[in-house]
């Protein structure tokens, strides 16, 4: 599953008091308003429960969708006096402070991320684009999660499902790659948000996300874990999962693409560029290992397919060891409890029998010799060489670039009226999400009188 983006929210900011447009009169109006109905649907999202806000992103899909054309727009007006082909004037009365909530920062648990104030037009578009790719996220993560329903999905649904979470990572890793060329702020003094480096680990963690689904639509062992873990599923009753032959070898190669995509993405959100998130630092090592792990599993396919059984065993412990598990050898040859202890004392009565000659030794067929060689022999599978000269990853995916909205000439030909002396835009019906701590309920600390929350008691406590 990608990784759960929370999107960030924003204050209720008037352009039309920050630049002016001598061509364009109602062009900082009009963007008033469009910015502030997207900062209304991020509010409004934010305070919907978790369950019902992956069927409101589409609203707030449409109000970035609304806005980003008029940001875009001024943005270019600014640095070039054009917008597409027709020449807009638009000047800067102030310097431009906008305050966008840092959802990828490190908080102190319990807390909210911060509000950072932002100087510019380019870093509020940077933030717009970036909450635009965390939607595109986060309906990969609504398709995919169609695939762990109760209700085991068709194979034309499972398809359809993995085919439009891979379209949306894709847009996401375009959408972040092309915030890389905006000309935003100092890096130095740039929210940790919208840096370049952010900005290059996340579009690799989403194109290695969707390069390790597109391994998902053909994997039947993953399908099969899936359908056994479901308590509703009852066609085992009629037959067991087919496991059709894959390819393997290209699977693994795939997996292994996601894995370098994953291990630059790593690389970019390395300790030591700020306070990030420890969640996602450990799902991107996670992701990276899962990949190696998948790469390894599919190897090992491939070698037990061509009779190299003792090499797809050697290949099942590198994909144990790359996820961190414990060693085969330790987990199923660990004499423990009753067992071992009888198992011990076996072995060695049957020692001294062969010591002292006596004719009664080796009555168990060398049942217990042949259970000494496979102890001895289980860790000369090694999986070091083999894990060491996996082939190189092989990329599936081709991103392409990013193609914002843009204002049409016949919209543009409409802003070039004056404005109304009576005619304000619109600021919103939400309240500043800088008050949300104090607009919300008091927190209910357990074993605390009523009101110890607050600092207050409550006019209705009982007692």
């Amino acid at each position: 599953m990608p990784y759960p983006f929370t999107l960030p929210t924003t204050s209720s900011t008037p352009l039309d008091a920050f630049i002016s447009s001598p061509s364009h009169p109602s062009l900082p109006l009009e963007a008033t308003t469009q910015r502030s109905i997207l900062r209304d649907a991020l509010k409004k999202h934010k305070r919907l429960p978790t369950i019902q806000q992956a069927a409101h992103l589409s609203v707030v899909q449409d109000a970035i969708n609304g806005y980003l054309p008029y940001t875009l727009g001024i943005a270019s007006a600014i640095s070039s006096g054009r917008i597409g082909e027709e020449s807009v004037s638009v000047t800067n009365t102030k310097q431009l402070q906008t305050e966008w909530r840092l959802t990828l920062s490190a908080t102190l648990p319990g807390r909210e991320p911060p509000r950072s104030p932002l100087a510019g037009i380019y870093n509020d578009v940077a933030f717009v684009l970036q909450t635009l790719a965390y939607i595109q996220v986060q309906q990969a993560r609504a398709q995919l999660q169609i695939l762990y329903s109760p209700n085991i999905p068709s194979p034309d649904r499972r398809t359809a499902a993995i085919g439009s979470a891979m379209k949306h990572l894709l847009e996401a890793n375009s959408i972040h790659n092309y915030i890389l060329n905006l000309h935003t702020q100092d890096p130095a003094s740039a929210p940790l948000d919208t840096v370049n480096s952010t900005q290059v680990a996340l579009a690799a963690l989403a194109l290695a996300e969707a390069t390790l689904i597109t391994v998902l639509k053909d994997d039947p062992y993953t399908t099969a874990v899936i359908q056994a873990r479901n308590k509703d599923d009852k066609e085992w009753m009629i037959s067991a999962p087919s496991i059709p032959k894959v390819r393997a070898h290209l699977f693994a190669r795939l997996c292994l693409c996601a894995s370098d995509h994953a291990q630059r993405a790593a690389a970019s959100l390395a300790p030591g560029i700020g306070a990030l998130d420890s969640s996602l630092l450990n799902y991107v090592d996670d992701l990276r290992r899962t990949a190696r792990a998948k790469a390894a599993r599919f190897l090992a396919c491939d070698a037990e397919a061509t009779g190299k059984t003792g090499e797809a065993i050697a290949y099942l412990r590198g994909a144990r060891r790359e996820l961190g598990l414990a060693p085969l050898e330790q987990d199923a040859s660990k004499r423990k409890g009753w067992k071992g202890i009888q198992q011990t004392f076996a072995e060695k009565r049957e020692d001294r029998k062969v010591e002292k000659g006596s004719d009664d030794w080796g009555l168990d067929a060398g049942k217990l010799e042949e259970a000494r060689v496979l102890e001895w022999l289980e860790p000369k599978w090694v999986n070091e060489p083999l894990i060491a000269t996996m082939p190189s990853g092989r990329e599936y995916h081709t991103p392409k670039p990013f193609t914002p909205p843009t204002l049409d000439a016949s919209l543009l030909a409409r802003l070039r009226a004056p404005i109304d002396p009576h005619q304000n835009a619109f600021r919103g019906n939400e309240e500043d999400s800088g008050d949300e701590n104090m607009a919300r309920e008091p927190a209910v600390v357990p074993g605390a009188f009523p009101g110890a929350a607050t600092g207050g008691t409550s006019g209705n406590a009982y007692y």
